[in-house]
């Protein structure tokens, strides 16, 4: 559990959100927290540069020292100019990873959400983070709503890379998640069609509906649908959960509702606004700023 002396951790243990520069202000709490941590970040900037990056591997043989007494190597590349200005978005997020490591629990997962522009680098990233042996799925939300091109195949989905901090023991509880309709229930008996499916790593799940009930006007809100989904299989009640890019705080919204405990943190003081509003002011959940 967070330290008791924790200055951004709030004392008697309540839900948090914390508005400010996420790094700060994760970089203050304490090891192995989170059982689960669900990232949603922002993905492009649009501009083309090229520079030389680097990243920390675990290795037995490295020259470096890191979490634990665990030893490093550097890797270093170069990346090449891409539109997204790829090279910033690497230095941008890559402490941001490191720290979400150090945060999980033994047992922990981190489901990280991206779109087709950044997500095969980021996929090295974390291979060279976690090791590739930590890497546990790919997840495509795919989704069916909003323009369509004429000139390629239309862009309806999302990808969410999952990996976890040790593959030989961590949480993953799929009694606990939601079943679903079999596609041809006809193929299966009459007690699985009734019973429904596990969900495949292929999940169809609208957006959220321009008219119901869980919009708040946030323009990235991801729907509570599929970030259930997550909370139930990889937490159990009581856990902690920690999202560090946390928009429109759907995140808290689906842990309060399932009996997790949560921390939520964004700079943006639109997106605290908006999760004010969405979760109310109680005696166990703390505002800071």
């Amino acid at each position: 559990m967070p330290a008791e002396n924790s200055e951004t951790w709030p004392r008697g243990g309540n839900d948090l959100v914390v508005q400010g520069d996420n790094l700060a202000v994760i970089r203050d709490f304490p090891d192995e927290t989170f059982r689960l941590i669900y990232l949603d970040p922002p993905f492009n900037t649009g501009r083309a540069q090229s520079r030389q990056s680097s990243a920390m591997v675990r290795s037995e043989t490295g020259d470096r020292v890191g979490f634990k007494g665990q030893r490093y190597e550097t890797v270093k590349g170069t990346l090449y100019g891409y539109d997204d200005e790829f090279a910033d978005y690497w230095e941008f997020l890559e402490p941001r990873l490191r720290e979400a490591w150090r945060l999980l629990t033994p047992d922990g997962t981190l489901y990280l959400h991206l779109d087709y522009r950044e997500v095969h680098y980021a996929k090295v990233m974390l291979d060279a983070l976690f090791g590739r042996e930590c890497f546990l799925n790919e997840i495509i939300w795919a989704y069916d709503y909003g323009a369509r091109s004429r000139r390629k195949w239309p862009s309806k989905h999302d990808t969410i890379l999952v990996y976890v901090k040790d593959p030989s023991g961590y949480f993953f509880d799929s009694r606990g998640v939601d079943r679903e309709p079999y596609m041809a229930p006809g193929l299966v008996t009459a007690e699985k069609a009734a019973l429904g499916k596990l969900p495949t790593d292929v999940w169809w799940h609208t957006i959220v509906s321009p008219t119901g009930r869980e919009k708040t006007g946030y323009p990235t809100q991801k729907p509570e649908g599929v970030l259930r989904r997550i909370v139930q299989a990889s937490s159990a009640p009581g856990d902690w959960v920690l999202d560090f890019f946390a928009g429109s705080g759907t995140t808290g919204a689906v842990a309060q509702s399932l009996g997790r405990r949560f921390v939520l943190v964004d700079e943006n003081p639109e997106a605290v606004a908006v999760i004010r509003r969405r979760l109310g002011e109680r005696d166990t959940l703390s505002y800071l700023s």
